[in-house]
């Protein structure tokens, strides 16, 4: 047993049997799970979607209708749609359970007076615990020992910098909120940095305050699906109009024609074009397949509302420490009497800082745990080769002096084989080493002035100090060596390199960055200059306890940096901006954002560092943790919303000539041109158009440059449902009067229906284009790659043309034999529509608005 630990032989610990009695009564040491979802479940919970059961109905009424090939091709597609939806959540529940299974933290623990190690979740209240550095603290426990002890709380507190504790005879045994120094308490999820000490466990498992945290996530509703019910009241407006148009068609054949048998069929057939499976499939496959380019991005998407919320993100809220920054220390400065160097100058060539650096790592524990000395460590490393850069190879350390209350400082002395004075190192809080230095006041009042400068930036600061030391007996304290100051280390929690330019998309995208954290003022301000968020003062959590909920609306409307705040307090400020009318993304990693996480409009947790809560209560996590990933999640779902709104104004263009030449027609007397046939290679057309094209369409050159579109938006809103209308109207003026001209001049019906039949597939072939961006140029948009379009446009135009030239064909499809100035007639026209398409687009965004309308959004 090692010197320091003897005064724990008195501590017997619980009995081995009562531990196990206290885990069956109260429970493992663990937060509650939700159940994993089987394949089976995912399939279940799909099939129950409102969507989905559309899918599956209009299929089932395909097949009484006894149309078995469009049944199939609707089945097909919903079963498509499932398959990916399932696939992509099986996958999310996979990442998840990697995520939630990484080492758990084991416990050492006394029990029946014997040490032993046991998994954290089988930690009991009562239970005493030894902590040492590296250690994960299993459990809510107060201090029984502690020395030197130091603890990083940043997953519960959001606070950059390790805390000192302290052991307090007459605390309380119920445990506080954790933060601030020198406190008794110790939090589950912390990580020991420095020194050790001995606890008794006070909370586990639900009642600790990770635990805590997760129980406000239960009170928290998620956002309702806003596309879902969108989509749903589209398609119920569809299949009205469908169904009125069929009755109309009946009517009006027999009416006319004579013979309802006949009519019958004429009203099933246009019912059969009509009927708006294109919305659901369309909005099912949009969803499951932006999930996984999403993912592609290293992106997991956990619930689809949020990939239709990405797009109008107003305000994004962001932690500092992980997600801004790296979530490690680092030496950003050093201050000699030479001068100062700063991180990305050149090597610190000169020997103060060398000799600096060195006595740095000297008054350092040689295997660190403390962020601050792993950073020291980590410079001597980088200096490797060059003269003063560590400690003699034979070197020994003989004493430590640690941190006392009364002298925030640690002093090491070494020793060597080859009989030189003993090398003393020192370092600590500036004032400590400025003691020990003996400054005089002019001296010590130059020494504050530096640190205060440094800390203005943001910086930790530590001094250095140097001294010898020759003869056998070592003092009783450190006070009693000459030492030398050699100056100031300045160290910090380094922005990510991806950062700054992701929070510049973000704001030219219009998306406001508000900053966060549990750590002080003066170095959130600092890293939010960094990144480049507009930040003179930050709202302290103080500040908000000030205020009502009413009063704290106008507050965050302005504010972006917000320092020292709870867990409790970022829920308000989330909910605040809710009720201001933002759309509000919300990043973090720790326990303390979690119910941040689940208030906001989207939750993005960090997936390598993050913890479970933090996870659970997300619907985005980033597997690589990078805050970059954030600004490709927005662009990707706002092209994902983009191509959305694309191919539901292609649905609405393509159905007016079709029931438009199902009626003409009727209402002029001339030869039926469709039967179920037909519908059903239009429907070959249409479908894959509407889901895999539109879906594959690159983004918008602007789509990181306007605003977000309003959170009140539709998803069709009148002007483009008129666009759509428009476009169909020329397209079926252009396919109707060819008809008509051709029937008036003695055609044969066969061949007119085949002019018809390949004008009007010309002219779906124009709206595809037209429709393939909302504002660039007609060159952009046909020499714009695009696999999925060119696949379909040449499979159509080689069935196409087997079903002109192969006899068998022609008779089934009821076509007759064009000639080449007949294709030519229907193709230029279908041409011309195009360029004439194209010419009203900006014209038509004018007209309706008064300014430059983004057809594919609509912004605040």
């Amino acid at each position: 047993m090692k010197n320091d630990d003897r005064s724990l032989i008195h501590l017997a610990g619980l009995s081995e049997s009562e531990a196990q009695a206290r885990l069956a009564a109260e429970g493992p040491n663990e937060l509650p799970q939700t159940e994993r979802r089987t394949p089976l479940r995912i399939v279940l919970e799909v099939l129950r979607e409102p969507m989905f059961a559309l899918l599956i109905g209009g299929g089932a009424i395909y097949l009484l209708l006894g149309d078995v090939k469009e049944a199939l091709i609707l089945l097909v597609f919903a079963m498509l749609s499932i398959v990916i939806t399932v696939v992509q959540e099986s996958r999310t529940e996979r990442v998840l359970d990697a995520l939630r299974n990484l080492a758990s933290p084991r416990a050492l623990v006394i029990r029946d007076g014997v040490r032993k190690r046991i998994a954290g979740r089988d930690v009991v209240r009562g239970d005493l615990i030894l902590l040492t550095e590296g250690d994960r603290v299993p459990a809510d426990a107060l201090l029984l020992e502690a020395r030197d002890l130091q603890t990083d709380e940043s997953l519960l507190t959001g606070e950059s910098v390790p805390v000192g504790k302290r052991v307090s005879p007459h605390a309380a045994r119920t445990m506080p909120a954790p933060g601030g120094e020198d406190s008794p308490y110790v939090y589950s999820g912390s990580l020991v940095v420095r020194g050790s000490g001995t606890a008794e466990i006070l909370a586990t498992g639900a009642n600790s305050q990770m635990g805590r945290i997760g129980q406000l996530l239960h009170g928290l509703a998620p956002e309702p699906p806003r596309l879902q019910t969108e989509t749903r009241n589209l398609v119920r407006l569809a299949a009205m109009g469908g169904g009125a148009i069929s009755l109309v068609v009946m009517v009006l054949y027999g009416l006319f024609r004579g013979g309802w048998l006949e009519a019958l069929l004429a009203g099933i057939t246009i019912g059969m074009s009509m009927l708006p499976e294109e919305f659901p499939v369309v909005l099912t496959v949009f969803m499951a397949m932006g999930a996984w380019r999403i993912s592609r991005a290293r992106v997991l998407t956990r619930r689809s509302t949020a990939i239709e919320a990405l797009g109008s993100a107003t305000v994004l809220c962001t932690d500092k420490t992980g997600t801004l920054t790296e979530n490690r220390m680092s030496v950003v400065e050093l201050r000699t009497g030479d001068g100062a160097w700063r991180s990305g100058d050149p090597g610190p060539a000169k020997q103060s800082f060398q000799q600096l650096v060195a006595y740095g790592v000297l008054a350092s524990a040689p295997e660190a745990f403390d962020p601050m000395e792993r950073a020291l460590h980590a410079l001597s490393n980088d200096l490797s080769g060059q003269e003063g850069h560590s400690p003699p190879s034979d070197a020994r350390l003989v004493k430590a002096y640690g941190l006392r209350p009364e002298l925030l400082a640690v002093t090491q002395i070494w020793t060597s084989t080859d009989g030189e004075p003993m090398i003393v190192a020192a370092k600590g809080a500036p004032e400590a080493i400025g003691r020990l230095c003996r400054r005089s006041k002019s001296e010590s009042a130059e020494l504050e002035a530096a640190v205060e400068s440094m800390a203005a930036d943001g910086m930790r600061v530590l001094a250095v100090a140097q001294a010898e030391h020759a003869g056998a007996e070592l003092p009783d304290t450190p006070a009693d060596f000459a030492f030398r100051l050699l100056g100031l280390v300045g160290f910090a929690d380094p922005l990510r390199a991806s950062v700054p330019a992701a929070v510049q998309q973000c704001q030219a995208a219009g998306i406001r960055i508000v900053m966060i954290t549990g750590d002080y003022p003066a170095t959130a301000v600092a890293i939010a200059r960094q990144a480049g968020i507009a930040a003179n003062e930050a709202v302290t959590g103080e500040m908000i306890d000030r205020q009502d909920a009413t009063a704290l609306v106008p507050r965050v409307r302005s504010a972006t940096i917000f320092a020292r705040i709870v867990p409790e307090q970022k829920l308000r400020i989330v909910e605040a901006l809710k009720a201001d009318g933002q759309i509000v993304a919300m990043t973090g990693d720790g326990v303390n954002d979690a119910p941040s996480l689940k208030a906001a409009h989207i939750g993005i947790a960090m997936g390598g560092r993050g913890t479970d809560v933090a996870r659970e209560a997300s619907s985005i996590v980033l597997l690589d943790d990078d805050f970059g990933s954030i600004v490709t999640a927005i662009r990707l779902g706002r092209r994902i919303y983009d191509n959305l709104r694309k191919a539901m104004s292609f649905i609405v263009a393509v159905h007016v000539p079709i029931a438009g030449l199902a009626l003409l027609p009727l209402l002029l007397g001339l030869p039926i041109i469709f039967s179920p046939i037909h519908i059903a290679f239009l429907e070959l057309v249409i479908d894959p158009v509407c889901s895999l094209v539109f879906e594959a369409e690159t983004e918008e050159e602007d789509v990181m440059r306007r605003p977000p579109r309003s959170p009140t938006a539709r998803l069709l809103p009148l002007p483009l449902m008129a666009w759509g209308a428009l476009q169909g109207a020329l397209v079926f003026g252009m396919a109707g009067a060819m008809f008509i001209f051709a029937s008036r001049n003695g055609m044969p019906d066969d061949e007119v229906r085949a002019l018809t039949f390949v004008a009007l597939i010309a002219g779906i072939f124009s709206l595809i284009l037209v429709n393939r961006s909302f504002s660039s140029s007609l060159r952009l948009a046909l020499l714009r790659p695009n696999l999925a379009l060119l696949s379909i446009l040449l499979g159509v135009c080689v069935i196409l043309g087997l079903c002109l030239s192969v006899p068998a064909l022609r008779e089934l499809f009821r076509f007759g034999a064009l000639h080449l100035d007949d294709l030519g007639i229907a193709i230029a026209s279908a041409v011309l529509i195009l360029f004439a398409l194209e010419l009203l687009k900006p014209y038509w965004r004018t007209k309706l608005t008064g300014r430059r309308f983004q057809l594919g959004d609509e912004t605040r």
